[in-house]
Protein backbone atom coordinates (compact mmCIF):
# COMPACT_ATOMS: atom_id res chain seq x y z
CA UNK A 1 0.00 0.00 0.00
CA UNK A 2 1.65 3.42 -1.08
CA UNK A 3 2.19 6.35 1.75
CA UNK A 4 -0.82 8.15 0.94
CA UNK A 5 -1.49 11.81 1.69
CA UNK A 6 -4.79 12.15 0.93
CA UNK A 7 -7.55 13.34 3.39
CA UNK A 8 -10.76 10.91 3.14
CA UNK A 9 -14.38 12.78 3.54
CA UNK A 10 -14.97 9.93 5.42
CA UNK A 11 -14.13 6.37 6.96
CA UNK A 12 -15.33 3.60 8.60
CA UNK A 13 -12.21 1.47 9.36
CA UNK A 14 -12.51 -2.21 10.33
CA UNK A 15 -9.40 -3.55 11.87
CA UNK A 16 -8.83 -7.51 11.79
CA UNK A 17 -12.05 -7.56 9.58
CA UNK A 18 -13.31 -9.16 12.84
CA UNK A 19 -16.66 -9.88 11.73
CA UNK A 20 -15.32 -12.53 8.40
CA UNK A 21 -16.35 -16.02 9.11
CA UNK A 22 -13.97 -18.42 10.61
CA UNK A 23 -12.88 -20.47 7.76
CA UNK A 24 -11.86 -23.48 9.96
CA UNK A 25 -10.54 -26.98 9.05
CA UNK A 26 -7.14 -28.07 9.62
CA UNK A 27 -3.54 -26.53 8.69
CA UNK A 28 -3.70 -28.81 6.09
CA UNK A 29 -7.18 -27.71 4.81
CA UNK A 30 -6.37 -23.84 5.24
CA UNK A 31 -3.51 -24.05 3.24
CA UNK A 32 -5.55 -25.74 0.43
CA UNK A 33 -8.12 -22.98 0.52
CA UNK A 34 -5.50 -20.26 0.58
CA UNK A 35 -4.07 -21.78 -2.50
CA UNK A 36 -7.60 -21.83 -4.26
CA UNK A 37 -8.21 -18.28 -3.46
CA UNK A 38 -11.46 -19.72 -0.70
CA UNK A 39 -9.95 -17.68 2.12
CA UNK A 40 -6.94 -15.00 2.82
CA UNK A 41 -5.63 -13.25 5.50
CA UNK A 42 -6.95 -9.88 5.66
CA UNK A 43 -5.79 -6.75 7.83
CA UNK A 44 -9.13 -4.85 7.75
CA UNK A 45 -10.98 -3.12 5.31
CA UNK A 46 -12.76 0.56 5.32
CA UNK A 47 -15.48 2.84 3.35
CA UNK A 48 -13.71 5.77 2.42
CA UNK A 49 -14.64 8.50 -0.45
CA UNK A 50 -11.97 10.45 -2.20
CA UNK A 51 -8.60 8.09 -2.04
CA UNK A 52 -8.05 4.84 -3.65
CA UNK A 53 -9.77 5.32 -6.55
CA UNK A 54 -12.79 7.43 -8.11
CA UNK A 55 -16.19 7.65 -6.26
CA UNK A 56 -16.77 5.86 -2.98
CA UNK A 57 -15.19 2.56 -2.57
CA UNK A 58 -15.06 -0.41 0.04
CA UNK A 59 -10.70 -0.83 0.60
CA UNK A 60 -9.95 -4.72 1.67
CA UNK A 61 -6.03 -4.70 3.04
CA UNK A 62 -5.13 -8.13 2.91
CA UNK A 63 -1.87 -8.62 5.07
CA UNK A 64 1.39 -9.77 4.29
CA UNK A 65 4.20 -7.65 2.38
CA UNK A 66 7.57 -8.56 0.61
CA UNK A 67 8.64 -4.85 0.86
CA UNK A 68 10.35 -3.21 3.76
CA UNK A 69 9.93 0.47 2.60
CA UNK A 70 11.35 3.32 4.98
CA UNK A 71 7.89 5.29 4.66
CA UNK A 72 5.81 2.64 4.89
CA UNK A 73 2.58 3.91 7.53
CA UNK A 74 1.08 0.54 7.93
CA UNK A 75 3.98 -1.78 9.10
CA UNK A 76 1.52 -3.67 10.90
CA UNK A 77 0.56 -5.28 7.62
CA UNK A 78 3.35 -6.81 6.84
CA UNK A 79 3.05 -9.88 8.10
CA UNK A 80 0.11 -12.78 6.91
CA UNK A 81 0.02 -14.33 10.04
CA UNK A 82 -0.84 -11.17 12.04
CA UNK A 83 -3.74 -10.98 10.07
CA UNK A 84 -7.65 -12.81 10.04
CA UNK A 85 -8.73 -15.30 7.91
CA UNK A 86 -11.36 -14.53 6.22
CA UNK A 87 -13.74 -16.14 3.75
CA UNK A 88 -14.10 -15.32 0.23
CA UNK A 89 -18.26 -15.56 0.29
CA UNK A 90 -18.09 -13.13 3.26
CA UNK A 91 -16.32 -10.38 1.31
CA UNK A 92 -18.19 -11.16 -1.73
CA UNK A 93 -21.38 -10.57 0.64
CA UNK A 94 -20.31 -7.10 2.70
CA UNK A 95 -19.20 -5.74 -1.01
CA UNK A 96 -22.71 -6.70 -2.20
CA UNK A 97 -24.28 -4.39 0.86
CA UNK A 98 -22.99 -1.39 -0.99
CA UNK A 99 -23.69 -1.90 -4.25
CA UNK A 100 -26.59 0.83 -4.07
CA UNK A 101 -23.59 3.14 -2.66
CA UNK A 102 -21.25 2.46 -5.43
CA UNK A 103 -23.71 2.85 -8.37
CA UNK A 104 -24.93 6.26 -6.62
CA UNK A 105 -20.78 7.56 -6.38
CA UNK A 106 -19.11 6.03 -9.04
CA UNK A 107 -17.44 4.05 -6.13
CA UNK A 108 -16.22 0.68 -5.86
CA UNK A 109 -13.70 -1.74 -4.53
CA UNK A 110 -10.32 -1.44 -3.83
CA UNK A 111 -8.33 -4.12 -3.08
CA UNK A 112 -4.89 -3.09 -1.35
CA UNK A 113 -2.39 -4.13 1.63
CA UNK A 114 0.34 -4.92 2.53
CA UNK A 115 0.67 -6.20 -0.60
CA UNK A 116 -2.21 -8.08 -2.40
CA UNK A 117 -0.30 -9.91 -5.05
CA UNK A 118 0.90 -11.84 -2.20
CA UNK A 119 -2.45 -13.76 -1.95
CA UNK A 120 -2.98 -13.72 -5.39
CA UNK A 121 -5.70 -16.47 -5.84
CA UNK A 122 -7.86 -14.83 -3.59
CA UNK A 123 -7.60 -11.19 -5.34
CA UNK A 124 -8.08 -13.45 -8.72
CA UNK A 125 -11.64 -14.48 -7.35
CA UNK A 126 -12.88 -11.70 -5.61
CA UNK A 127 -12.05 -9.12 -8.87
CA UNK A 128 -13.96 -11.42 -11.14
CA UNK A 129 -17.06 -12.02 -8.35
CA UNK A 130 -17.00 -7.93 -8.31
CA UNK A 131 -16.71 -7.52 -11.82
CA UNK A 132 -19.61 -10.12 -12.54
CA UNK A 133 -21.71 -7.91 -10.23
CA UNK A 134 -20.58 -4.62 -12.38
CA UNK A 135 -18.14 -2.81 -9.76
CA UNK A 136 -15.86 -1.09 -10.23
CA UNK A 137 -12.09 -2.91 -9.42
CA UNK A 138 -8.95 -1.01 -8.43
CA UNK A 139 -5.55 -2.66 -7.82
CA UNK A 140 -3.14 -1.31 -5.21
CA UNK A 141 0.24 -2.50 -5.41
CA UNK A 142 3.61 -1.71 -5.74
CA UNK A 143 4.07 -4.15 -8.92
CA UNK A 144 6.81 -5.85 -7.61
CA UNK A 145 4.92 -9.45 -7.77
CA UNK A 146 3.21 -8.30 -10.68
CA UNK A 147 4.04 -11.75 -12.43
CA UNK A 148 1.79 -13.40 -9.98
CA UNK A 149 -1.10 -11.40 -11.83
CA UNK A 150 -2.74 -13.48 -14.34
CA UNK A 151 -4.01 -11.94 -17.54
CA UNK A 152 -7.71 -13.34 -16.46
CA UNK A 153 -6.80 -10.57 -13.25
CA UNK A 154 -5.81 -8.01 -15.60
CA UNK A 155 -8.74 -8.61 -17.55
CA UNK A 156 -11.09 -8.22 -14.59
CA UNK A 157 -9.25 -4.98 -13.07
CA UNK A 158 -10.92 -1.50 -13.76
CA UNK A 159 -8.16 0.45 -12.65
CA UNK A 160 -4.59 -0.07 -11.23
CA UNK A 161 -2.77 2.11 -8.83
CA UNK A 162 0.71 1.73 -9.19
CA UNK A 163 3.18 2.70 -6.64
CA UNK A 164 6.50 3.55 -7.98
CA UNK A 165 8.35 4.19 -4.99
CA UNK A 166 11.65 5.40 -7.24
CA UNK A 167 13.17 5.33 -10.80
CA UNK A 168 16.59 4.30 -9.95
CA UNK A 169 17.61 0.47 -9.01
CA UNK A 170 19.87 1.64 -6.40
CA UNK A 171 17.34 4.38 -4.63
CA UNK A 172 14.37 1.75 -5.06
CA UNK A 173 16.44 -1.08 -3.13
CA UNK A 174 17.32 1.66 -0.59
CA UNK A 175 14.29 2.75 -0.01
CA UNK A 176 12.10 -1.06 -0.19
CA UNK A 177 14.95 -3.08 0.23
CA UNK A 178 13.96 -5.10 -3.31
CA UNK A 179 14.62 -4.99 -6.74
CA UNK A 180 12.85 -2.45 -9.00
CA UNK A 181 12.71 -4.63 -12.16
CA UNK A 182 9.98 -6.19 -11.37
CA UNK A 183 7.51 -3.06 -11.06
CA UNK A 184 8.59 -1.96 -14.35
CA UNK A 185 7.87 -5.13 -15.97
CA UNK A 186 4.25 -4.79 -14.22
CA UNK A 187 3.95 -1.66 -15.45
CA UNK A 188 4.81 -2.15 -18.96
CA UNK A 189 2.66 -5.43 -19.00
CA UNK A 190 -0.06 -2.84 -17.97
CA UNK A 191 0.78 -0.93 -20.40
CA UNK A 192 0.85 -3.57 -23.36
CA UNK A 193 -2.92 -4.85 -22.24
CA UNK A 194 -4.23 -1.22 -21.83
CA UNK A 195 -5.33 -1.28 -18.28
CA UNK A 196 -5.79 2.15 -16.43
CA UNK A 197 -3.43 3.32 -14.11
CA UNK A 198 -2.24 5.95 -11.59
CA UNK A 199 1.09 6.35 -10.70
CA UNK A 200 1.43 7.27 -7.04
CA UNK A 201 4.80 8.36 -6.04
CA UNK A 202 5.84 9.23 -2.52
CA UNK A 203 8.48 12.08 -2.21
CA UNK A 204 10.63 11.73 0.60
CA UNK A 205 13.14 14.58 1.31
CA UNK A 206 16.80 13.22 1.03
CA UNK A 207 15.80 9.81 -0.18
CA UNK A 208 13.77 9.71 -3.06
CA UNK A 209 13.60 13.51 -4.06
CA UNK A 210 16.45 13.46 -6.30
CA UNK A 211 16.44 15.60 -9.48
CA UNK A 212 17.37 12.24 -11.47
CA UNK A 213 15.54 9.85 -9.37
CA UNK A 214 12.62 11.72 -10.25
CA UNK A 215 13.34 12.31 -13.94
CA UNK A 216 13.84 8.30 -14.27
CA UNK A 217 10.67 7.91 -12.68
CA UNK A 218 9.08 10.22 -15.02
CA UNK A 219 10.78 8.88 -17.78
CA UNK A 220 9.60 5.62 -17.53
CA UNK A 221 6.05 6.27 -16.45
CA UNK A 222 5.67 8.61 -20.02
CA UNK A 223 6.60 5.79 -21.81
CA UNK A 224 3.37 3.97 -20.48
CA UNK A 225 0.18 5.35 -22.36
CA UNK A 226 -2.47 3.92 -20.20
CA UNK A 227 -1.43 5.94 -17.37
CA UNK A 228 -4.04 8.19 -16.25
CA UNK A 229 -2.45 10.52 -13.42
CA UNK A 230 0.34 10.96 -11.41
CA UNK A 231 -0.04 11.42 -7.86
CA UNK A 232 3.19 13.04 -5.97
CA UNK A 233 2.26 11.92 -2.45
CA UNK A 234 4.20 14.03 0.52
CA UNK A 235 5.74 11.92 2.86
CA UNK A 236 4.22 12.78 6.52
CA UNK A 237 4.94 11.36 9.88
CA UNK A 238 1.58 9.72 10.53
CA UNK A 239 2.70 6.29 10.68
CA UNK A 240 5.21 6.85 13.70
CA UNK A 241 3.45 5.55 16.41
CA UNK A 242 2.65 2.16 14.67
CA UNK A 243 6.87 1.04 14.45
CA UNK A 244 7.02 2.42 17.97
CA UNK A 245 4.05 0.15 19.10
CA UNK A 246 5.96 -2.96 17.03
CA UNK A 247 9.30 -1.85 18.31
CA UNK A 248 10.80 -1.95 14.98
CA UNK A 249 13.20 1.19 14.60
CA UNK A 250 11.61 3.89 12.24
CA UNK A 251 14.40 4.53 9.92
CA UNK A 252 13.03 8.13 8.88
CA UNK A 253 11.85 9.39 12.50
CA UNK A 254 12.53 13.23 12.65
CA UNK A 255 12.54 13.46 8.63
CA UNK A 256 11.27 16.86 7.03
CA UNK A 257 8.27 16.26 5.61
CA UNK A 258 8.66 18.18 2.24
CA UNK A 259 8.43 22.02 1.31
CA UNK A 260 6.34 23.55 -1.20
CA UNK A 261 9.44 24.45 -3.05
CA UNK A 262 10.40 21.25 -3.75
CA UNK A 263 6.49 19.41 -4.17
CA UNK A 264 6.28 21.99 -6.76
CA UNK A 265 9.53 21.23 -8.92
CA UNK A 266 8.40 17.79 -8.93
CA UNK A 267 5.12 17.99 -10.01
CA UNK A 268 7.15 20.19 -12.83
CA UNK A 269 9.69 17.61 -13.72
CA UNK A 270 6.60 14.95 -14.34
CA UNK A 271 3.98 17.49 -16.00
CA UNK A 272 7.42 18.64 -18.38
CA UNK A 273 7.02 14.59 -19.54
CA UNK A 274 3.23 15.70 -20.43
CA UNK A 275 1.91 13.79 -17.97
CA UNK A 276 -1.23 14.76 -15.55
CA UNK A 277 -0.01 15.11 -12.15
CA UNK A 278 -1.94 15.86 -8.54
Amino acid sequence: MPHGSLSPVSAILVPGASNAADPGGSPRDRLAARRSGNIASVHSWELVTSVDGPGTRMTLFLAGCPLRCQYCHNPDTWRQRDGELTAIDDVVGRLRRYLPVFRATGGGLTISGGEPLQQAAFVTRLARAAAAMGVHVALDTSGNLGRAASDELLDDLSLVLLDVKSGLPETYREVTGRDLRPTIEFGDRLAARDVPAWVRFVLVPGLTDAPENVDAVAGTVAGWPNVQRVEVLPFHQMGTSKWERLGIAYPLAGRATPDEALLARVRAQFAARGLTVY
